[in-house]
């Protein structure tokens, strides 16, 4: 017989009758029902009930005695049929129950911060403050929930893996210690004891080295990938580190990458979660939208699109009307647009002004409105410098009728998109258009090659991936302004966020310099960060592409979890700091000057 365990706590039922067993685990109950104590007894399977009866062993039911919640405890007994009344259909081993013969504590623990057990079915612990569970991640991990988190999880990346090995992709690790690369976040920096004054960087992602992979000839590449970025978290937005899985492929185009992606999409939703995919296209494919569009039409490149609420251009119609602040917008190049919210109406005065606070968070300067009452009339305060003519064109326009509502943006173009977006994620939450029993995916396709930096105002940076082909190639970089050059670069969106990121890439140096010029990065610059892969591309490079899904955020996403730190075994808390390891924390001087570091004040 095994020391601790002859089954684990979810595996004896009552064909296992007076059988001799031994189970371990942590106690999540303790009953005393006046002479006999009962426990519930709990591993990572399941619960088995324990009795502890003075006829049957009385030093057992003395020990019992001393038990408390969370105590890990080693059982030896039989097992015995619960009497009929006392069976319990919700427990997968509710029919039996160990008769104890003996009992060793094999560790006594504290009185927990707060409750694991689950009673009749609710998460206690659910509602304590996620700085506490976060401290003590060791005893919120025991947790039903948490459990059963971190299982899915794991089948989920099994079903990943095999997925990409069945056609044929290599598993391959790449370098956590790399060189600095501008992908759109801050660097993790780690200077190097052995070359002073020089430093590795963390990887943001394994860009380089798997298009240095296809150059080797790899041909299909994936792999789990640990990737690092200094960015403030956010509720689908871990800090610091998170995976994802990298795939390239030798050979390709843009619809090729998506042929292989697709059915691996719809087969995690069929797996893991109990959504239904909706909106697909006639042919079962995911609905591809360009960039422009996605914010013209939803104010966003992450499109929630299970609702329908577009947003409609109205620039010409309102061209030189009595409301001046239109008019103004459309004479100055800007843009006016319309929202058609339905069941809007219903909106108080402060839920308008709510609106119009998240509207102003994005650039915008107010959020006028239209509100549609009984009878066809219009209340808003702009209707009477629209005209009752114009202000019913609006209308019939963007298709509203008697209880809906209409925003209106008058801006510049990305501003008012911007802010409509907003305003139109929020009401699709009020009104409760985000039904977690569907998934809704598209492509979002023909990204710029470049905007305006988000570290550095002013400055010229790049949009997407900087590795990315553009459209039109190096002739495209060379006679089109940046704002005007598009690249094969596509994300997918699943239900208003964005889960995957790719492109087709640049393997063509004289391109490749060419585009990072244009970000602000000379030749020089180049070859020092990137000299590797231009020298690799001029060995032969095959055309190829791919993509990374954020499986973190993904599987988020497929639960329904308010915050992508619930679908971590430990993450850091909202501020960027390890609760349970006390981190970041200071080193001591020898440590410092082993790199090569010497620390100063910041005033």
């Amino acid at each position: 017989m095994q020391k601790y365990r002859t089954h684990h706590c979810a595996e004896l039922r009552k064909e296992d009758e007076d059988k001799s067993v031994v189970l371990s685990g942590w106690v999540n109950t303790r009953r005393d029902h006046g002479g006999v104590i009962f426990i519930d007894l709990r591993d990572r399977f399941g619960l088995t009930q324990v009795t502890f009866d003075p006829k049957i062993s009385e030093e057992a039911w003395k020990m019992a005695d001393e038990i408390r919640s969370e105590f890990v405890v080693r059982v030896e007994g039989k097992v015995a049929l619960r009497p009929a009344d006392m069976k319990n259909e919700k427990l997968e081993t509710g029919e039996i129950e160990i008769e104890a013969e003996k009992i060793e504590i094999l560790s006594r623990s504290k009185v927990p911060p707060f409750e694991v057990a689950e009673i009749e079915g609710v998460d206690k612990a659910k509602d304590v403050k996620e700085e506490l569970r976060l401290e003590y991640r060791f005893v919120d991990l025991r947790r039903k929930k948490m459990q059963e988190m971190l299982r899915a999880k794991d089948l989920y990346f099994q079903t990943m893996r095999k997925y990409f090995q069945e056609k044929d992709f290599v598993e391959i690790q790449t370098p956590i210690l790399a060189n600095s690369s501008p992908e759109g976040a801050r660097d993790f920096l780690i200077p190097s004891r052995l070359y002073p004054g020089k430093f590795y960087a963390l990887p943001q992602a394994p860009q380089q080295f798997k298009q240095m992979l296809m150059v080797g000839g790899v041909d299909k590449y994936f792999q789990l990938a640990p990737c690092f970025r200094d960015e403030d978290p956010r509720m689908d937005r871990a800090y610091g580190e998170f995976y994802q899985l990298d795939m390239e492929m030798s050979f390709v185009e843009q619809e090729d990458v998506f042929d292989v992606m697709e059915p691996l999409f719809l087969e995690l939703v069929e797996k893991f979660s109990d959504k239904k995919v909706v909106g697909l296209d006639e042919n079962g494919r995911f609905k591809r939208i360009s960039w422009k569009d996605a914010l013209e039409r939803y104010g966003s490149d992450k499109p929630d699109l299970r609702f329908d609420m577009e947003i409609e251009p109205i620039t010409e119609m309102v061209s030189g009307c009595g409301f001046g602040v239109f008019a103004d917008m459309a004479t100055k190049g800007g843009v006016v647009h319309a929202l058609k919210v339905e069941g809007g109406a219903k909106f108080s005065r402060k839920e308008i002004d709510e609106l119009t606070e998240i509207a102003k968070g994005k650039g915008a300067k107010g959020l006028a409105y239209i509100v549609l009452k009984e009878e066809g009339e219009l209340q808003s305060p702009i209707v009477k410098f629209l005209g009752d003519e114009l202000a019913k064109k609006i209308v019939e326009t963007v298709g509203a009728k008697v209880g809906d509502i209409i925003f209106f943006g008058a801006d510049e173009w990305r501003i008012v998109c911007d802010a409509l977006g907003v305003v139109r994620n929020e009401c699709g939450l009020r009104l409760g258009l985000k039904d977690n029993t569907k998934a809704a995916f598209c492509w979002i396709v023909d990204f710029p090659m470049f905007s305006e930096s988000e570290i550095e105002k002013g400055r010229i940076d790049f949009e997407h991936n900087p590795f990315s082909m553009p459209q039109g190639g190096l002739e495209a970089l060379e006679n089109k302004k940046p704002s005007e050059i598009f690249g094969y670069q596509y994300d997918v969106v699943c239900n208003g966020f964005e889960v995957t990121s790719g492109a087709i890439r640049n393997h063509e140096p004289e391109t490749m310099y060419k585009a990072f010029e244009i970000a602000g990065y000379g030749k020089e610059t180049v070859e020092a960060r990137f000299g590797g892969m231009i020298k690799a591309f001029q060995y032969g490079a095959p055309p190829h592409g791919g993509c990374a899904i954020g499986v973190d955020r993904f599987f988020m996403v497929l639960n329904d979890e308010d915050s992508i730190r619930d679908i971590y075994a430990f993450p850091k808390d909202g501020k960027g700091k390890d609760l349970m390891m006390d981190s970041p924390a200071e080193v001591d001087e020898t440590q410092l000057r082993d790199a090569h570091i010497k620390l100063r004040k910041v005033l």
